[in-house]
């Protein structure tokens, strides 16, 4: 099976641009994580109402992008509406499952579990993108996993239910991430973000009947925060992959965890062990030689 090139499947190779637009992105959804967890631990909601009512407010903003887009509501139009499916339910199961995790652990831990995600984006860039990975990369994603086995397990115990939860998570947002890149050789990144919001917005709208509860107007504003740094989260994410390759952009990812830790600290006195640290140190470093042994391919 052949697969077409960069240049024929309509993506551009502008690396500089990726990477701004992954580390937007990662800043965005890690301030998004932090409110998640703030309104789920703190204040009680049920992750399903969190998740439904920031897709709500997605969906508008997808219309409007497409309203004021050069093609209009006509943007919206699709032939891949298997493939907008598979993304939904890939990215519907990462959201639920961090979530949980985000209510059952702190925010650091639950984001550096999340970091294996660009290791298997790595892996599954071969079959699902025909990303080619050297043998050095290879060593490199095999070391990766050794640092993300101290970041599941940093005292040496069993592993708990939102670490797993959150593992879960990362596998389903590798999936995630490769079809975006997928997604953006022909759809525009509001296309992708409409389908994904009408979809969840269906799906959890039928839990609303047991799940919802009626904000007051300072988590009003909080829903609403979330809204707006998730919805353009995903923008900058799409663009990103828009503009550069999965294995070249992996590493980025890993920027969330700074504002994790920071996050984690001042809110929730939260702050990671010494053996997750340096876990996380170590699939950083592995992260890094993928990215600059990428450039060299």
């Amino acid at each position: 099976m052949t697969h077409p090139s960069p240049a024929e499947n309509g993506l551009r190779n502008r690396p500089p641009l990726a990477a701004a637009y992954m580390v937007a992105s990662a800043f965005l959804l890690i301030a998004m994580d932090g409110l998640v967890k703030w309104l789920a631990d703190d204040r009680g909601y049920h992750v399903t109402q969190i998740a439904f009512l920031r897709y709500f407010i997605c969906l508008f903003m997808a219309l409007a992008m497409a309203k004021i887009s050069s093609g209009g509501m006509g943007s919206l139009k699709t032939r891949r509406l298997k493939g907008h499916l598979w993304r939904s339910v890939c990215n519907l199961v990462t959201m639920l499952t961090f979530y949980v995790a985000l209510m059952l652990i702190p925010l650091p831990n639950a984001v550096a579990i999340g970091l294996a995600a660009p290791i298997f984006m790595t892996i599954l860039s071969i079959p699902m993108l025909g990303e080619k990975v050297s043998f050095g990369r290879w060593i490199a994603v095999a070391g990766g996993f050794v640092g993300i086995l101290l970041i599941v397990r940093p005292e040496g115990g069993i592993i708990e239910w939102g670490s797993l939860s959150a593992l879960v998570s990362a596998v389903f947002w590798a999936f995630t991430l490769v079809s975006s890149r997928q997604l953006s050789s022909s759809e525009q990144t509001h296309t992708i973000l409409f389908y994904y919001a009408l979809t969840v917005v269906f799906v959890l709208g039928i839990a609303m009947f047991w799940f919802w509860r009626t904000p007051p107007l300072e988590d009003a504003l909080l829903f609403i925060a979330i809204g707006i740094a998730g919805t353009f989260g995903q923008f900058c994410l799409n663009q990103a992959f828009r503009y550069g390759q999965v294995s070249m952009l992996a590493p980025l990812d890993y920027t969330g965890l700074v504002w994790a830790v920071a996050i984690g600290y001042v809110v929730w006195g939260d702050f990671p062990t010494p053996i997750m640290l340096a876990g996380s140190g170590i699939v950083v470093a592995c992260c890094i030689y993928i990215m600059r042994s990428g450039k060299k391919e």
